[in-house]
């Protein structure tokens, strides 16, 4: 009997284990964005070029999803070598003592079949804060040139500079309270 209850407990945490699936994001194919305001009058947007996204779930509508994003400070992009420089200084990311930026979900919500939300602590500059994103599933397909099914999400949220200890020195008439997130994720089964 404790054989038979042995065996039976070793197929259900494989059974678990093999239900379990894990994503990763294809860097070619996402964009981890920003956009904040400048002056009060314009909208200056950037990303980070060097990210990865990785995504666990068990359940065929993503609803437990669990993700964890890391972002190099160092590698945000505006498209202008100058500021870019100036945001990875001490009066913004200070991206010598504070290389990464990290998000860990915390728990995910399904809204209806393509929209989710997913709460999470992020963590930039050294401070903690949790975080509630936007989610939308755009679906997925098999890439024609990969053969490997490919599943892609859309990611927006804001959150205040100031909670982050980010730009203190800056007035909001400068560089704006709000940044707003923007991002494109492609995953592939891994």
């Amino acid at each position: 009997m404790k054989k038979i209850f042995l065996s039976l407990l070793v197929l259900s945490l494989s059974l678990a284990v093999s239900a379990q699936q894990s994503w990763t994001s294809d860097p070619a194919h996402s964009r981890l964005g920003f956009t904040v305001k400048h002056l009060t009058i314009s909208n200056i947007s950037g990303q980070f070029s060097d990210f990865s996204v990785k995504v666990l779930t068990t359940k065929a509508d993503y609803s437990d999803m669990q993700v964890t994003v890391t972002a190099k400070t160092a590698s945000i992009n505006t498209g202008v070598e100058r500021r870019d420089n100036h945001l990875r200084s001490a009066d913004f990311f200070d991206a010598e003592k504070y290389p990464e930026l990290t998000f860990v979900s915390t728990s995910a919500k399904k809204i209806s079949d393509k929209k989710f939300t997913l709460t999470g602590n992020l963590t930039i500059h050294g401070v903690t804060r949790p975080i509630t994103l936007d989610v939308d599933y755009n679906g997925s397909i098999v890439n024609p040139m990969s053969k490997k099914e490919v599943f892609g999400f859309h990611i927006t949220g804001s959150l205040k500079r100031s909670d982050y200890g980010i730009a203190p020195n800056f007035p909001t008439q400068i560089v704006g309270e709000a940044i707003n997130i923007i991002a494109d994720a492609e995953f592939t089964k891994d």
